[in-house]
């Protein structure tokens, strides 16, 4: 008999509300404080300079509002956890966007603070069932609130990595969601229990086909912390750095996970 599909992680969407708008919060304040030639830092996003970067992220929070401008699918036929898998575009067209931002907001506290005040005036007046068109298939709002919590913060670590001492603060709840959201898309990647993977103190998960572990210490363990599980899933880490820095730890036949990442592409 085949093991019984779990079922699917459920969010409060008032904690996710708050988290997501703790989060770009603390990318906002953050964003006070940078000097004209911390704003021209490279990041690690190709090309991209921190002003574009700080103006990408208020997209995450501006997607709802274009989303909701389109029209209402007639039905849901995607899942939460199809997200991770369906985000892939371009990387070109991405990038102009945030040129484009950067050059159209000198003052980008404002422009975040513009982008916020729609987002919470957007979710105080619409349900969380309303459905989007997203590029996973027509999704609840309240779902895709969810998947904001991994861009920010991917895009907290981010600014992170370009400034030097900038330090952003990452909100618990909003590393716990992006935390767990990806660790269930992985084990829907790889289906199976012959692996456990922990992410502690936020998850845990089995995946990898292979003989299902029971009882007692599972022969096959990854583990890692939140923002490592986080670059890891969203290619800002290879897998065998990450082993090779004693940033994983990875024991058992099945618990290379390398060629199951980055999960976001």
């Amino acid at each position: 008999m085949p093991p019984a599909r779990k079922r699917p992680r459920v969010y409060d969407p008032a904690r996710t509300r708050a988290a997501v708008l703790a989060q770009f919060g603390n990318v906002r304040a953050a964003a006070r404080t940078l000097t004209p030639e911390q704003l021209a830092l490279p990041t690690r996003l190709g090309d991209w300079t921190v002003r574009e970067l700080v103006a990408h992220v208020g997209t995450a929070l501006a997607a709802v509002d274009r989303l909701l401008g389109e029209a209402e699918p007639l039905r849901q036929d995607g899942q939460l956890l199809d997200w991770p898998f369906a985000i892939a575009a371009d990387a070109d067209a991405i990038a102009a966007t945030a040129r484009r931002l950067a050059g159209e907001h000198p003052d980008l506290d404002a422009h975040l603070a513009e982008v916020e005040r729609r987002f919470t005036e957007l979710l105080d007046t619409r349900p969380g069932s309303r459905l989007l068109p997203t590029s996973a298939g027509a999704l609840p709002l309240a779902d895709y609130v969810v998947t904001r919590t991994v861009e920010l913060v991917v895009h907290t670590d981010d600014l992170n990595a370009a400034v030097p001492g900038l330090d952003v603060p990452y909100d618990r709840q909003a590393l716990a969601t992006a935390t767990r959201l990806l660790a269930d898309a992985l084990a829907v990647k790889a289906p199976g229990g012959s692996t456990e993977v922990r992410i502690p103190p936020y998850a845990v998960v089995q995946c990898v086909e292979g003989p299902r572990h029971t009882r007692g210490t599972p022969p096959n363990v990854v583990e890692t912390d939140p923002l490592t599980w986080i670059r890891l899933a969203t290619g800002r880490l290879a897998w065998k750095d990450a082993v090779d820095g004693a940033k994983v730890s990875a024991s058992g036949e099945r618990a290379d996970l390398g060629a199951l990442l980055p999960l976001l592409r």
